[in-house]
């Protein structure tokens, strides 16, 4: 039984599946542990939590301003604007 089950799925073709399926577990992985450390609404500890809701909004807004947000603030939102802009310019 085990032998068909791995024959089944330890297969060149299904690599590709395999890495799909690990990038984005590790995405979700690293946001997890992204919020779990970081945002200052998740408290872990019993002594955060006997705080109760905090008025910390410069600390919300180091969370929400993060470095890709304002790598990307002032970029074109276009992937290739090269190609965009020969296929839309008339002239």
């Amino acid at each position: 039984m085990a032998s068909s089950a791995t024959s089944r799925w330890i297969r060149p073709e299904v690599f590709p599946l395999f890495a799909a399926m690990g990038v984005a577990v590790g995405i979700c992985g690293l946001q997890l542990i992204r919020n779990i450390t970081t945002n200052p609404e998740v408290r872990v500890n019993k002594d955060n939590r006997a705080a109760g809701v905090l008025e910390n909004f410069a600390e919300g807004e180091k969370y929400s301003e993060h470095g890709l947000r304002r790598f990307v603030r002032n970029k074109s939102p276009q992937i290739m604007p090269s190609i965009n802009g020969f296929f839309s310019d008339p002239n």
